[in-house]
């Protein structure tokens, strides 16, 4: 029951004695060559093992398709940032919405709360098909 709960703590323990790191992702979404506004987009820190990944900031595109997100968490190894976007573009009907995921380089990592550099997703259509791209049907802002 001890080496259950120790484990069970562990990540919590480790995350907690990290250092503070930071990321930041700013970007234009379109559909079909309009702006896709109100669509959800989640900053995360992509975690492997028992872990789960951190969520930094989370937030919606406006009304010309733009989104800024900035967060950070304390990790002991550089934080592996990625932007997750969910969206009905070019969908139909079909349940669940669509996930992209962008991984965002190692060199917009920062030391400390708030990031320093923040990286420019630039103008992603979301029209087409992605590799990797996957259905979600749980996520919330």
């Amino acid at each position: 029951m001890r080496t259950f709960l120790l484990l069970s703590f562990f990540p919590l323990l480790i995350s907690s004695l990290g250092f503070t790191q930071s990321a930041g992702v700013r970007g234009i979404l379109m559909c079909n060559d309009k702006p896709a506004t109100n669509v959800k987009v989640k900053l995360y820190d992509e975690d492997t093992g028992p872990d789960f990944d951190d969520l930094m900031d989370s937030g919606k595109s406006d009304g010309e398709g733009r989104f800024s997100l900035a967060g950070h968490t304390s990790e002991f190894t550089p934080i592996d940032p990625k932007l997750n976007i969910y969206h009905d573009c070019d969908d139909g009907i079909k349940p669940c919405q669509r996930r992209i995921t962008i991984y965002i380089p190692n060199k917009y990592i920062t030391k400390g709360e708030t990031p320093s550099t923040i990286y420019d997703a630039g103008t992603v259509q979301l029209a087409g098909k992605f590799a990797g791209e996957t259905r979600d049907c749980i996520n919330r802002v």
